[in-house]
């Protein structure tokens, strides 16, 4: 019988340099856990590495995919716990994060998710700055996404009602999420105390693609909030330097 009370799910590809300390803190919470990496054909030494951690997950695979969504979709339904997250192969949890974001969930039973606080790190693993989060509002999210996804826990019943990520998203598809559960389940709960740790390098999605990421955004705010704020046009010449700051 599986009494794992969290499913995880690890998208990943070519991310050997960080995979192993995702996978540990993944598979190292004070939470029951079934952990799925989902590996999108990489050609660095990821599998070895997934293989190193075989024994302990409930299951991987290594093969092109449809992008992140499609990975986290196919994970996440692989599963049967009663509440899912992911976690991106470069960032990683705080020991006690899921059992936080389960207490807290345990404490709002209307709320269809949970998110906690979170720190950014560098590629060493070190601390750099703190990811802003507050409590949920619906015009402050319409501004910026305060919810930091390393750092978050939702119901299974509600991501199976909206049928999990929207896989035409590849940059904001969490973004999206977190509207969609509200609209459709109420206000996220939130959590003060520090769940996960975002880590900034590189090779980000984030880091790589901030325009694109940016104008995603923008669509979906506008696609659930009605309008976009003038905030989103103010800032826009400015990301690629927001973004190279972590901000």
């Amino acid at each position: 019988m599986n009494e794992s009370l969290v499913t995880i799910v690890i998208p990943s590809l070519n991310q050997a340099e960080y995979l192993p300390a995702a996978i540990e803190s993944a598979l190292n919470q004070s939470i029951a856990t079934e952990v799925f990496v989902m590996d999108g054909g990489s050609s660095d030494d990821s599998v070895a590495i997934i293989q190193n951690y075989e024994s302990h997950l409930a299951g991987w695979v290594s093969e092109p995919d449809d992008g992140q969504s499609a990975a986290v979709n196919k994970g996440i339904a692989w599963g049967t716990a009663p509440f899912v997250t992911w976690l991106n192969s470069d960032d990683t949890l705080e020991e006690n994060g899921l059992t936080n974001l389960h207490e807290c969930l345990s404490r709002a039973p209307a709320a269809p998710a949970a998110y906690g606080r979170a720190i950014h790190i560098n590629s060493n693993g070190r601390k750099v700055g703190a990811y802003r989060t507050f409590d949920f509002s619906e015009r402050l999210l319409a501004n910026y996404c305060f919810v930091c996804q390393p750092a978050t826990l939702i119901r299974r019943s509600c991501w199976a009602d909206l049928g999990g990520l929207d896989e035409s998203l590849h940059l904001a598809l969490d973004y999206d999420l977190w509207w969609r559960l509200y609209k459709e389940f109420g206000p996220l709960a939130y959590d003060q105390r520090v769940c996960a740790a975002n880590r900034q390098h590189s090779e980000t999605k984030t880091q790589n693609n901030a325009s694109s990421h940016y104008e995603e955004s923008m669509r979906v705010v506008e696609k659930h909030y009605g309008s976009v704020p003038l905030k989103w046009h103010l800032l826009k010449p400015l990301m690629p330097l927001v973004r190279s700051l972590g901000l």
